[in-house]
C-alpha cells in the first residue's frame, strides 16, 4: 500500500494552463507534487523556448503543422522540465545541513512526521560521526515531488491543416497522451472531464502505463471524479484493459476553481462517505476485472490512493478530511494563486486577486465547452470580451482552436467563443420565435463565451514577457475571497500544516457549508432556467432529484456537526437550518410546475 509516513500530505492540482505550466520547477525539489496542463501546446512550446534559453540549453523550434508537432512539443517540454528538476534536486541533496540550505528547507517544509523528527534530531547534534551518519541517512530519504500532467478528456478535436482534417491519431487529447507517454517522466497522467473511449483505448499502446512484475508503474493513471459511480465505471474500463488506476481524485462539483462540473445536487461530504464505505467494493470490482485481464497481484497489493480537492482552506479541514474519511492526500489549488513563487501571474492580476470579494468571483457561462466556469469580473480577458461586444463585433479570434468542437454551422468545427460562430449564432437566434425574456437570456449566454484556451496562457506569457499584450484570464474558486495577501511557498505550506494562519476573512464558513450554499444558489438558477424555458434538457423530475440530494446532504451534515465537528456545531447547524428552509421553498415552487 502507499506509504504516507514521510511525504507531504497535499498536492497542487492543475491551475488553468499558464498558472502551473512550470510549477514543478518551483516545488518538485521540495517533494511537493504538482500538475501541468497539456491543453495548450503553443504555450508549452513558448515555455520550452523560455526555459531553454534561461538555462543555456540549445533550442530548436517545433513548428505547428510539422509531423506530429503537438506530441513532439509536449514530449520535448516534459523532458526539459524533468531534466531541470533532476538538476535542482541533485543540487539540493548535495547542499550542506547548515540550517539555511535547500536541503534544510526541504525538511523544514515537511509536516510533523517521522522524517521531520529525524531531521530535528540531527540538527541538535554536534559535529561528529553520529551526526554525519544521520545526515547521510536523511540525504538518502529525500524524494522529489511528482511532475504530473492533466488532460481534459473532452478537448479532443482533430486538427485541420490547410483545410484538411488530420488522422484521428493526431486528435488533441490522443496526441497529448502520446507526448506524455514518450517522455522520460516517471509520474502520473490525470484524466478529467469524463469518458473518452478513443483516448482511453490509446493508453493501451504504451508499456509505461502497465505495471511491471513487481507492480511498479512508471506512468500512473489518475482519474478525477465527482462521485463514487464514476470511479467504479472508469476504474473498471481501465482494469479490463489490464491497466491499474493508481488514484481516484475526488473534486467538489462547485467549490473549486476553473470548470465546475455540477453534480445532481450531490454534496462533497456524502460523496466522501460513500467512498469511505465503498472502498472495499471499489477495490474488489476493479481488482477482479484487472486480474481477469491478465494484471498481476503485485499492482493490486499496492492499492490506490483516494484524494480530495475543492475549497479546502484551513489545516483543521485538511486534517479532518484525511482522518475522518481516510483520505490519502488533499489538493490545494486556489490559495496557491496568491503564491507568486509557485505560480505564474502578472502583478496587475495578482492585485486583482488580492482585492477580490464575493461579488467579483462568479460562476459564469464563459467556457466554450458548455460547462460552468469560475471567473473574475475585472480580468483583461473579461474586459476585452465586453469591449468587443460594445463595438458590435463580439467574439474572439480563434487562435489555438483547442475548443473548436461545434459543427452547428460548419463541417469544420468552430469554437463558440469565436467571432465567426457568434455572428452566425446571433443571426440564427433572431429567426427563432422566442419571448423577449428568453431571447435576451440566450443572447447573453452566447456572448458570455470567452477565448479561455488562449487567455488562460496570459498568466504565464504576460508575467514572463513572452506576450506583454496578452489578455489574462483568471479562474479562482470562491475560496480566493478568504485569502487577500501574497504568500511565500513556506508560508502557504505552514498554513496547510497549521503552523500559521494566513486567512484574512474573519467569517469564512466551513468548506462543506460553502459548497452547500453554492448548490442552493445553483438550485435557484436551475429553477429559473426551467421556468423561463431557457433550458430544455431539464424539467420537474430532474429539479426535484437535485433538491432531494441537497436535503439528504443537509441531514448528513447535521449528524456530522453534532458528532464530529463539535467546535463548529452551533454555527453549522444554524446555517444548515437556514439553507434547508431555502431548499424547501424552492421545492414548493417546483411542485407548482406543470
Amino acid at each position: 500500500m502507499y506509504n504516507k509516513t514521510n511525504t507531504h500530505t497535499f498536492q497542487i492540482p492543475v491551475l488553468g494552463t499558464g498558472f502551473s505550466i512550470d510549477t514543478p520547477l518551483k516545488v518538485a525539489k521540495y517533494g511537493i507534487p504538482s500538475v501541468i496542463s497539456l491543453v495548450d501546446d503553443t504555450l508549452i512550446e513558448q515555455m520550452r523556448k523560455h526555459h531553454s534559453r534561461k538555462n543555456g540549453i540549445p533550442y530548436e523550434p517545433i513548428k505547428k503543422g510539422s509531423e506530429d508537432w503537438r506530441a513532439r512539443r509536449i514530449t520535448s517540454y516534459l523532458n526539459l522540465i524533468d531534466s531541470l528538476v533532476k538538476r535542482d534536486f541533485k543540487s539540493l541533496k548535495e547542499s550542506p545541513f547548515n540550517g539555511e540550505s535547500e536541503i534544510c528547507r526541504y525538511f523544514q517544509l515537511l509536516p510533523d512526521n517521522d522524517l521531520k523528527r529525524e531531521y530535528l534530531k540531527m540538527i541538535d547534534l554536534p559535529a561528529g560521526p553520529e551526526r554525519a551518519l544521520l545526515e547521510n541517512k536523511l540525504r538518502s530519504m529525500v524524494t522529489a515531488g511528482s511532475i504530473d500532467v492533466n488532460i481534459m478528456t473532452k478537448l479532443d478535436t482533430v486538427p485541420v491543416i490547410k483545410g484538411k482534417s488530420l488522422d484521428l491519431r493526431y486528435s488533441e487529447a490522443v496526441a497529448a497522451l502520446r507526448g506524455y507517454a514518450e517522455s522520460k517522466l516517471h509520474s502520473a497522467m490525470i484524466f478529467s472531464a469524463g469518458l473518452n473511449p478513443r483516448l482511453f483505448d490509446a493508453v493501451e499502446q504504451y508499456r509505461d502505463f502497465f505495471p511491471d512484475m513487481v507492480g511498479t508503474i512508471k506512468k500512473k493513471i489518475v482519474i478525477k471524479v465527482s462521485d463514487f459511480r464514476s470511479a467504479l465505471i472508469q476504474g473498471r474500463v481501465f482494469a479490463r484493459k489490464g491497466i491499474w488506476i493508481s488514484e481516484f481524485r475526488i473534486e467538489s462539483g462547485l467549490n473549486c476553481g476553473g470548470h465546475a462540473f455540477v453534480s445532481k445536487g450531490q454534496l462533497l461530504g456524502p460523496v466522501l462517505e460513500e467512498f469511505q464505505k465503498g472502498k472495499d467494493k471499489l477495490m474488489e470490482t476493479i481488482a477482479g476485472a484487472f486480474i481477469k485481464a491478465g494484471g498481476n497481484n503485485n499492482a493490486v497489493s499496492n492499492g490506490f490512493r483516494i484524494t480530495v480537492q475543492g475549497g479546502i482552506g484551513t489545516a483543521e479541514e485538511d486534517e479532518f478530511l484525511r482522518n475522518h474519511y481516510g483520505i490519502d492526500r488533499t489538493g490545494w489549488g486556489t490559495p496557491f494563486m496568491l503564491v507568486p513563487d509557485v505560480v505564474n501571474i502578472d502583478n496587475d492580476h495578482l492585485e486583482k486577486l488580492k482585492a477580490a470579494g464575493e461579488e467579483d468571483v462568479y460562476l459564469s457561462q464563459a467556457s466554450p465547452l458548455g460547462v460552468l466556469f469560475w471567473n473574475l469580473k475585472n480580468t483583461a480577458s473579461e474586459l476585452m470580451r465586453k469591449y468587443r461586444i460594445s463595438t458590435g463585433i463580439p467574439g474572439a479570434a480563434c487562435i489555438n482552436k483547442h475548443a473548436a468542437i461545434n459543427t452547428e454551422f460548419s463541417e469544420v468545427p468552430l469554437c463558440v467563443a469565436s467571432k465567426v460562430y457568434q455572428k452566425m449564432k446571433l443571426s440564427a437566434l433572431k429567426l427563432e420565435k422566442l419571448s423577449p425574456e428568453v431571447y435576451e437570456e440566450r443572447r447573453k449566454r452566447i456572448l458570455a463565451k470567452s477565448c479561455i484556451c488562449h487567455d488562460l496562457a496570459g498568466a504565464a506569457t504576460k508575467a514572463l514577457g513572452i506576450n506583454k499584450k496578452a489578455h489574462t484570464a483568471l479562474t479562482p474558486g470562491p475560496n480566493i475571497v478568504n485569502f487577500s495577501k501574497t504568500s511565500t511557498l513556506k508560508e502557504m505550506v505552514d498554513h496547510i500544516y497549521g503552523r500559521i494562519n494566513i486567512i484574512t476573512s474573519g467569517e469564512r464558513p466551513h468548506m462543506f457549508i460553502r459548497e452547500l450554499e453554492l448548490y442552493v444558489e445553483q438550485f435557484k438558477v436551475k429553477l429559473e432556467d426551467v421556468t423561463l424555458g431557457v433550458v430544455v434538457d431539464e424539467g420537474k423530475k430532474q429539479l426535484l432529484e437535485f433538491g432531494n440530494n441537497i436535503l439528504e446532504g443537509i441531514n448528513y451534515y447535521k449528524g456530522l456537526a453534532e458528532n464530529y465537528l463539535e467546535e463548529k456545531n452551533e454555527s453549522m447547524v444554524k446555517s444548515l437550518e437556514s439553507l434547508k428552509l431555502e431548499v424547501l421553498n424552492i421545492t414548493k415552487r417546483i411542485n407548482t410546475l406543470q
